[in-house]
């Protein structure tokens, strides 16, 4: 049966220099994929590079501004651009903006928490 999942309704989560939002997920009754909904305040810190083992990550620019920082390179992103982030590339989303970067990003595993590795900084791995 069909579920609405109101943006209030979502899990907060604590993830540095920004504001997420899961919601869809395990948590929600999803079976294999999570949505979140992420916004990056101008000049806050951001989170660290990290990485996704075994899934990848699609990232939609809503609003706002901002790089994309990756194993290959940084690439910009405006609204209505996606991205796409394979299996195992450490990657990074700064806001580049001067309004809030607000991406609607999915993964095709319904818990990413076992998957995704948190990374000190870019020397690490």
């Amino acid at each position: 049966m069909a579920r609405i999942v109101r943006r209030n309704e979502g899990q907060a989560l604590g993830l540095p220099g920004r504001n997420a939002t899961e919601v869809a997920s395990a948590t929600t009754g999803a079976t294999s994929l999570t949505v979140r909904l992420v916004e990056i305040a101008p000049g806050t810190t951001t989170r660290g590079p990290h990485v996704h083992d075994g899934f990848e990550e699609v990232i939609h620019v809503l609003e706002g501004e901002g790089v994309l920082k990756t194993d290959g390179g940084d690439h910009a992103l405006a609204p209505g651009d996606t991205a796409l982030v394979p299996p195992g590339e450490r990657h990074q989303t700064v806001n580049a903006g001067d309004v809030t970067l607000t991406l609607f990003c999915v993964f095709p595993v319904a818990d990413i928490r076992p998957g995704t590795r948190e990374l000190e900084s870019w020397d690490s791995a």
